[in-house]
């Protein structure tokens, strides 16, 4: 990947603080509740970053470089070795499989994860093409920088470790769910989890882009999205899709988007509470 599309907003910095608190003038967006998120780190937004300890956010923050991610940036190509991680600081990125022409969306991406973190679990190659959907900030270190440090952080390698198994069923989840599940409650799952993963009702998407990414035909997504509307679960105007009704239109996701925000919950939730929300993950699981 180059840098073309991505703005370096500094230098490393040996003060952690200095090499992060840059990034602290993106506005923030909405809390969503019931979501995992620390507030001890006023200058780090990352839910990965957030959760170490200073001492850990100390040694790995020298390596770090704030950059701004710009729409359509290329984060990851398949097939190709990463040079960075990107650590989500806003906006939204999307997973995709591209294969003999075609593109299926697999998951997306805010400020909880970070791109790579699956090679960090033990992939060799990215199996993914991760593109930026809506345009935000992130921090990035050099793959062989974090291999570097994190024997000598666990934290952040456990939370890297957890996220990815996440991802993981995310994009084996999303799959499943487009076998076995009907265009109404596929998009209401997504429009869920990318309003989760945004923190923001307010979505700017196009009926063109849901179409592509999720294999649908378009005049079937028009229809859906007017009737959704109907029924007060969104507002729409060009290029920009509003929740109206949350929780009307959870009701009407599919099953994978509580099996696929469980997980998240679970791997951002405390270590005491962890093996509870994985046992109840795992009971739903085998209800499916």
């Amino acid at each position: 990947m180059t840098d073309q599309s991505l703005s370096v907003l500094g230098g490393r910095d040996n003060s952690e603080a200095a090499a992060l608190k840059r990034a602290s003038d993106t506005p923030r967006m909405l809390h969503r509740p019931g979501a995992v998120r620390s507030s001890t780190r006023p200058f780090v937004k990352n839910g990965i970053l957030a959760r170490i300890s200073l001492q850990e956010l100390a040694s790995v923050g020298e390596y770090l470089e704030p950059v701004v991610l710009r729409e359509r940036a290329i984060l990851q190509e398949p097939k190709k070795q990463l040079e960075h991680i990107y650590f989500i600081e806003s906006g939204l990125v999307s997973l995709r499989i591209v294969a003999a022409g075609s593109i299926l969306e697999t998951a997306v991406m805010g400020h909880r994860g970070a791109v790579g973190a699956s090679l960090l679990a033990g992939g060799h190659l990215v199996t993914h093409q991760s593109v930026v959907l809506f345009p935000g900030s992130a921090h990035r270190i050099l793959v062989e920088d974090l291999r570097r440090v994190l024997p000598e952080c666990s934290e952040i390698r456990e939370h890297l470790f957890q996220y990815a198994q996440a991802l993981n069923l995310h994009c084996a989840q999303t799959g499943l769910c487009g076998v076995r599940h009907d265009r109404e409650k596929r998009l209401a799952c997504w429009i869920c989890l990318a309003s989760d993963s945004l923190e923001s009702d307010v979505l700017p998407i196009t009926h063109d882009y849901l179409s592509s990414m999720l294999g649908l035909r378009r005049p079937g997504v028009t229809e859906t999205l007017i009737r959704f509307e109907q029924q007060g679960l969104i507002r729409k105007t060009r290029g920009v899709l509003q929740i109206g009704d949350r929780r009307s239109l959870e009701r009407r996701a599919c099953s994978c988007y509580k099996v696929i925000a469980g997980a998240y919950f679970a791997a951002e939730a405390p270590t005491s509470a962890n093996n509870s929300i994985h046992g109840s993950l795992e009971s739903y699981l085998s209800a499916l």
